[in-house]
C-alpha cells in the first residue's frame, strides 16, 4: 500500500524567477542557488554515506544532474526539497552500488569532520567545544542508516516532520517513529545538556563552499 504524505511546501517566493534565471543560463543565478543550499545538501549526504568528501562528491554530482533538468521543477515542493530528493537519491545509490562489489565490515570506522570553532580565548572552552562536536559526529554515525538519514534531516538540518517524509517517501508517523528510536541511541552516547550544539554540526562553509561552487560552476561552463 503506498504511503500517504501530508503535502510539502511549495517554492518559497522568489525561487521560481531564480529558477528561471538559471533556465537562461544566468551564473549569477546558478551561484545563488548553490549557494544557498550548499549546507543542507552536504549535511543530508554526509548523513547518509559518513564520509566527507563522498559527501562533496556526492552533492556535486546531485547540482549537475538537477541543473541537467532544471525544466522539470514546476514548484510543486520548495528547491530545496527538490535538490534534496536529488542527492538522497544519489547517495543512497551509491549505497546500493557499493553494497554490491565490497563487503562491508560490521562496524565501519566513520571518517570524523574536524570543526573549525568560532575563535576563543579560553583554550579549555575551545578543546570542550572539539570533544563535544566530536561526540555528536561519533553519536550520528553510529546510527544504523535507517534511523540517521532521519536523525540528520530532522534534528541537524531541522526538515519538519513532513518534509522528512516527502523527502525520504515514507509517512510521517514512520519519521515520527524512527527519530524517536534515533534520539533515544544517541542519548546513550550524549549528554542532554549538548543539544544546542548541534545546529553547529556539519558545518559548509568558507572555502569549502566556494570549492564546490566553483566546481559546479566550471562543470556548467559558467566559469573559466
Amino acid at each position: 500500500m503506498p504511503a500517504v504524505l501530508t503535502a510539502a511546501p511549495s517554492a518559497v517566493p522568489g525561487e521560481m524567477q531564480l529558477v528561471s534565471r538559471a533556465l537562461a543560463r544566468d551564473g549569477d543565478a546558478f551561484r545563488t542557488i548553490i549557494k544557498t543550499h550548499n549546507q543542507r545538501l552536504y549535511r543530508i549526504a554526509r548523513g547518509v554515506m559518513r564520509n566527507d568528501s563522498e559527501a562533496e562528491d556526492i552533492v556535486q554530482e546531485a547540482y549537475v544532474k538537477a541543473f541537467a533538468h532544471l525544466d522539470a521543477f514546476r514548484g510543486d515542493s520548495s528547491l530545496a526539497t527538490w535538490l534534496s530528493r536529488i542527492v538522497i537519491n544519489e547517495a543512497l545509490g551509491r549505497l546500493r552500488k557499493r553494497r554490491k562489489t565490497v563487503a562491508l565490515p560490521e562496524n565501519p570506522q566513520a571518517e570524523i569532520i574536524r570543526f573549525p570553532l568560532n575563535p576563543s580565548d579560553d583554550p579549555e572552552r575551545t578543546m570542550a567545544q572539539r570533544q563535544i562536536l566530536q561526540l555528536v559526529e561519533q553519536a550520528t554515525d553510529s546510527l544504523p542508516d535507517v534511523y540517521r538519514t532521519v536523525f540528520v534531516a530532522r534534528v541537524i538540518e531541522g526538515l519538519s516532520i513532513e518534509e522528512t517524509a516527502d523527502l525520504l517517501g515514507v509517512r510521517p508517523q514512520t519519521v515520527k517513529t524512527r527519530l524517536h528510536r534515533a534520539r533515544a541511541l544517541v542519548r546513550k552516547a550524549l549528554d542532554d545538556q549538548i543539544g544546542p550544539v548541534l545546529l553547529d554540526a556539519f558545518p559548509f562553509a568558507g572555502r569549502r563552499c566556494e570549492r564546490l561552487t566553483g566546481a559546479v560552476m566550471r562543470r556548467l561552463e559558467l566559469e573559466s
